[in-house]
């Protein structure tokens, strides 16, 4: 609204306080009309550092509007710890009433003391909610605390509103976080990755909010505040902005040795790199008191360079990163607060692995040699980046008083969960048992339309075949039509149906399920979103892919590229095309082009391409190319030779040159001895670069080249690499086969 877009842009406080003065007013009405005039009574539990900087913000909007909530503040967890800088202090600081202390934490600071905390939190909570009957509790993030607060709420009938759900990061805060998610009744996430992310979960649209992260309201703010005094009083008098360094490292509960390891590497790149560095201790998870030991057993505490400290207040840490020279570590403050001011970011290890982040962020993801990191400093420190709002826009406070205003008290407790629409259970008998897990393949070719019900073990149990339109209306309707009319047989067949693999010619979006430019061969197929329509249609998981990429997927899972780590897969039809398998992966490239093996250019003064250039592989010996000769020889009254005829009504093709060169027609065989020169040099080029331990050709002119395109490699090709095997493949079907093969591969937990 232009309210808000007034308010963002931080105007004068007299604005801000009528942007507030009008929001209250129009949410009053809204209550008064719903007859809803209670206020709600919201419990905030915090329970550290990190997860405060994120709950303040709330806090202070809901304080400021009394005549809708009341606010009740639980503090828990490593709050109250004098070796984790008793942080509870910060939140009397600011103003807040501590309804109840709570001490939950089990010292110990391994994986049998973060369970036991968990434990005591949930002993000690049911008394605190009893008395303090909350409407609502906001729980934020993925720690182990916040999970025992939503198990808490959740069984005592307490609504839950999350902050931060939907987001991806690397170790077992994923599995905590998520599990909050389906505790919680109401989310309210920062990115719309984590929105989609929750709706994948199975979460109600109406529930989720994406609001942005709160503590960016604060951040978006705070950079041209007197910011010198705050760097003087934690890192000394003689340090200058951008000329220091944050880092902020925590154990990583499910590896903690190679955390430790990872974190004592780092302390001595530090030490090595030579800046002033403000170090601040781990927080309370499992292998902390271990890495606190390498930190003294450095003397950091005491080193000229350094300055440990177990806590600074937010306020002062965001000027700290907003002008520091570099911050490292594994925080998700490096990769999700610090993008706001474009400061470097060094990201460490795996803690953080999922998170999205600006270009501001370096991973060393394996941060395994002192080295590495040593180099990650050189190549960061003192950069600027611009500044990124991927988490947030500043106004994510009013979005969340909003939200909460609109939840109605007399709603059903009981969450509902939105499940998407699947094929009605089949009930656990015998034959259910006994059914083939198969897939629905579909190959997109430039003349037939083909669907086939595919076998786990690589059978075509049944197979249907149609001309492929030449419209997208007709063709998509029949490829919906035959799709439909195939499962409902599967089920005749006692195959059960796990889903739909699709193969196309043109360039295709695997992940997004969508032909973005087709060959010449298919009209009116650009922009082709077809994993939505027949997802929609059959309720089944849709994948789709290009018709070369699919020829080495079959190559792999049932032909003689099975087992392998490398090979390449060349398709001779009517046009080329081909895949490669690189560590024993698919390889689609960044923009979907990869294996694009028929446009390698052989001659710079050969034949036009159907690509709009000349000379590539495609151009002497794909199926259209041999035609277009076939057709000259025929014209010229040259194809034809002894014990040959072509009917009146059949067009000459491929097939008629071939037969002509085998009966003698030495023109004939001169076209198909170049055609294949022409392919034997690409697969030359093609060794020279992949240098696969194997070359497939596929289609139904393979046989008729291989052996020019070994005479080729024995003429043309590098020592090293003549001894690579050309195997003519043995799939009869290699693009329903690879197309069966996304589907198989996948839903049998194979990662593809």
């Amino acid at each position: 609204t232009a309210q808000s877009k007034v308010f963002h842009q931080g105007l004068g406080s007299n604005l801000k306080e009528l942007y507030f003065k009008n929001l209250s007013k129009r949410n009053k009405q809204i209550m008064e009309k719903n007859g809803n005039n209670r206020k709600l009574r919201v419990c905030v539990a915090t329970c550290n550092r990190a997860d405060y900087s994120k709950l303040a913000p709330i806090m202070f909007g809901i304080k400021t509007e009394p005549e809708f909530f009341e606010l009740d503040v639980v503090v828990l967890g490593s709050h109250l710890i004098d070796d984790y800088g008793n942080t509870y202090r910060m939140i009397e600081q600011d103003d807040f009433d501590i309804n109840t202390r709570l001490h939950t934490i089990v010292r110990g600071e391994d994986e049998a003391a973060m369970v036991e905390s968990v434990g005591l939190a949930l002993v000690k909570l049911p008394d605190v909610l009893n008395r303090l009957k909350p409407d609502i509790m906001i729980v934020h993030g993925d720690r182990f605390d916040a999970l025992a607060l939503a198990t808490s709420a959740a069984l005592m009938n307490i609504r839950i509103l999350h902050i931060e759900g939907g987001e991806v990061s690397g170790t077992i805060d994923d599995s905590i976080r998520h599990a909050i998610t389906k505790l919680a009744h109401y989310h309210v996430c920062c990115t719309r990755s984590a929105e989609q992310h929750l709706i994948s979960m199975c979460e109600d649209h109406d529930r989720i909010l994406l609001a942005g992260c709160p503590s960016y309201d604060k951040l978006l703010s705070a950079k041209n505040k007197d910011y010198m005094s705050i760097i003087r009083m934690w890192l000394g008098d003689d340090v200058k902005s951008k000329d220091y360094i944050v880092a902020l490292q925590h154990p990583v509960t499910t590896d903690i040795k190679h955390s430790i390891k990872m974190f004592e590497l780092t302390l001595d790149a530090l030490i090595s790199f030579n800046k002033r560095t403000l170090v601040l201790f781990p927080n309370i998870d499992a292998g902390s008191k271990e890495m606190v030991r390498v930190m003294r057993k450095k003397g950091i505490e005491h080193h000229p360079n350094f300055r440990a400290v177990k806590h600074v207040p937010f306020d002062q840490f965001i000027q700290l990163v907003a002008h520091a020279g570099c911050m490292i570590g594994n925080s998700s403050c490096g990769v999700r607060e610090v993008g706001a001011f474009g400061t470097p970011v060094i990201n460490l290890g795996t803690r953080q692995i999922g998170r999205e982040t600006g270009e501001n962020v370096l991973h060393v993801r394996d941060a395994d040699t002192q080295d590495k990191i040593l180099q990650a400093l050189h190549l960061q420190f003192g950069k600027q980046y611009p500044c990124s709002k991927i988490y947030g826009d500043g106004n994510a406070v009013p979005r969340i008083l909003k939200f909460l205003k609109s939840i109605d008290l007399q709603e059903p407790l009981q969450k509902k969960f939105c499940f998407p629409p699947v094929k009605e259970n089949i009930s656990q008998d015998i034959d259910h048992i006994l059914e083939t897990l198969s897939a629905l393949a579909v190959d997109l070719g430039g003349t037939n339309l083909r669907v086939a019900i595919v076998s786990m073990k690589g059978e075509i149990v049944k197979k249907y075949t149609q001309f492929n339109p030449k419209t997208y209306e007709e063709r998509i309707n029949l490829i919906l039509q035959m799709c439909v009319e195939a499962a409902a047989e599967a089920v005749k067949l006692n195959c059960r149906i796990l889903g739909v693999g699709i193969s196309t010619g043109g360039r295709v979006n695997p992940r997004e399920g969508i032909v973005l430019h087709s060959t010449k061969l298919i009209q009116e197929w650009n922009s082709v979103d077809l994993r939505t329509p027949l997802s929609d249609t059959l309720h089944l998981p849709v994948w789709v892919d290009n018709d070369g990429n699919c020829a080495a997927l079959a190559e792999r899972k049932f032909g003689q590229g099975k087992g392998l780590e490398n090979f390449v897969t060349l398709i001779t039809g009517t046009g080329i095309g081909g895949g490669i398998i690189h560590q024993h992966e698919l390889i689609h490239g960044s923009s979907f082009c990869a294996a694009e093996l028929g446009h390698l250019v052989v001659s710079l003064d050969g034949p036009d391409c159907s690509c709009g250039s000349h000379g590539c592989i495609e151009a002497y010996a794909s199926g259209m190319a041999l035609q277009r000769e076939a057709k000259k020889l025929h014209d010229e009254d040259l194809l034809l030779v002894e014990g040959m005829s072509v009917p009146k009504d059949e067009a000459v093709g491929a097939l008629h040159l071939i037969q002509a060169a085998k009966l003698g027609n030495a023109k004939a065989q001169s076209i198909l001895r170049t055609a294949g020169t022409a392919l034997g040099l690409g697969v030359v080029n093609i060794l020279h670069t992949m240098n696969p331990s194997l070359v497939i050709l596929s289609g139904v002119l393979a046989s008729h080249y291989i052996h020019i395109v070994k005479d080729i490699i024995r003429q043309q090709a590098l020592s090293s690499v003549q001894d690579v095997d050309v195997v003519v493949s043995d799939l009869v079907d290699p693009a329903l086969l690879g197309a069966a093969s996304m589907v198989l591969d996948y839903t049998t937990r194979r990662i593809y």
